[in-house]
């Protein structure tokens, strides 16, 4: 099992580009199920979920070719409209291919995801929206089957419940090959929403108000191929702008889309870190003086995503003060701060809050990963760590970062995979 040593106290100062976004590029993949026609995605990250992905997609029958960066999918031959357990297992989004099934083939089965590390993320949302656009759904033996009626799905108006970005990809699949309108209402707002609106749009798809809270769908009989490239991953982007400002570094984070990146950068900024756009596609972030503390809590976009929660509490252990991050989208995200404490952070948990007291040194240590972004974490606090920071596990973060420790090193990081 692979670790990562790191001797921490170099600033990171060059340049880092960022990949295409893991949780835009799943949806994506899943979308190719909706058409007999090849669909072309580019800027595919390199990134153990994705593969996941793929073999899901080769075991319904579809022909998968990889080429870099680049991944071409023909749904023409699909033999087995299911997701088994094997797969769903290792990675939650496999229920995405639940909707595009459904709506094509009339019938989806897919093996219920088990329980998350960072907390429960129920699939009823998913369930209750294909009910109310015709499909009737049963569980059994651990699987769920959803069957379309023989005249296919229906359009309707779905309110979810609670926000769900997962869920509002789903139902947005499924609702492009349904007979009439469907309005999605309190859909999420995510970028990796709106990326996945336009891939559908550039397959004959009528969506509108991808990326709002109410995203409308006119049914069409078919889509047809189309070529489409990834938006970049805004928390790859700010995993890495946080470990600039954590080792006082000058780091230019290229390939990014800055708009994204709006609620981290103001907090950075609220920091005392400075943080400037430059041209279209690039944020550089330097810090030469005290990190101050601020609060923060975490949102569904445009708030500060849940996914860099980890990541700043671990910069808020170097900050000046009292700092209380609030975690209102999980309720066991803070399983990092145990091993943040081991190297010496004072950090207390109070139910969905961390009070985070700074600033502290941080003393490397031998620490262990839980989950994707913890993994994130744990590298951003042993780049300033005095000493050496073994971290196992890191196959989470494998699931998320092409290459994190190749980036890392070209901006003078001392980082080994071992």
């Amino acid at each position: 099992m692979d670790k990562f040593v790191i001797e921490g106290g170099a600033p990171l100062v060059g340049e880092i580009e960022t990949s295409g976004a893991k949780n835009a590029a799943l949806p994506a993949l899943a979308a190719c199920l909706l058409t007999e026609d090849t669909v072309t995605l580019h800027r595919i990250p390199r990134v153990k979920d994705i593969t996941t992905m793929t073999s899901l997609l080769r075991s319904i029958g579809a022909a998968v070719d990889a080429d870099g960066g680049t991944v071409r999918v023909e749904a023409r031959h699909v033999e087995k409209p299911e997701a088994p357990y094997e797969l769903v297992k290792t990675m939650r989004a496999s229920s995405l291919v639940l909707g595009p099934l459904a709506a094509r083939f009339g019938r989806a089965r897919v093996s219920i995801p088990g329980g998350c590390a960072i907390g429960a993320r129920p699939i009823n949302l998913h369930i209750n929206g294909l009910e109310q656009l015709g499909a009737q759904v049963t569980q059994t033996h651990g699987y769920i089957e959803a069957v379309a009626p023989p005249e296919g799905l229906r359009g309707s108006v779905v309110t979810f419940d609670r926000i769900t970005v997962t869920g509002t990809e789903d139902l947005m699949m499924a609702a492009v090959r349904a007979k009439g309108e469907t309005i999605l209402e309190n859909a999420a707002r995510e970028p990796e929403v709106q990326d996945l609106a336009d891939l559908l749009i550039k397959m004959g798809a009528k969506v509108e108000g991808g990326g709002t809270s109410t995203i409308r769908i006119e049914g069409v009989p078919s889509l047809h191929g189309a070529e489409h490239a990834i938006i970049p991953d805004r928390i790859e982007a700010g995993t890495f702008l946080i470990a600039g400002a954590i080792t006082g570094g000058n780091l230019l984070v290229t390939a990014c889309e800055p708009e994204h990146l709006n609620a981290l950068v103001a907090k950075l900024r609220q920091c005392g870190v400075t943080v400037e756009q430059e041209g279209p596609g690039a944020l550089r972030v330097r810090r030469t003086g005290t990190l101050r503390a601020v609060d923060m809590i975490t949102e569904e976009h445009p708030g500060f995503p849940t996914d860099l929660q980890a990541q700043f509490l671990a910069l808020m252990t170097q900050a000046d003060g009292i700092s209380i991050i609030t975690e209102t989208i999980f309720e066991n995200r803070f399983m990092h701060a145990s091993e943040l404490m081991r190297m010496g952070a004072n950090i207390r948990i109070e139910g969905r809050q961390a009070i985070v007291a700074g600033p502290r040194e941080l003393s490397g240590a031998q620490v262990m990963s839980s989950d994707l972004r913890a993994s994130a974490s744990l590298v951003v606090a042993a780049l300033v760590a005095r000493g050496e920071t073994v971290i196992d596990r890191v196959y989470h973060i494998d699931r998320g970062y092409e290459a994190i420790e190749a980036k890392l090193v070209k901006a003078g990081a001392r980082i080994r995979r071992v």
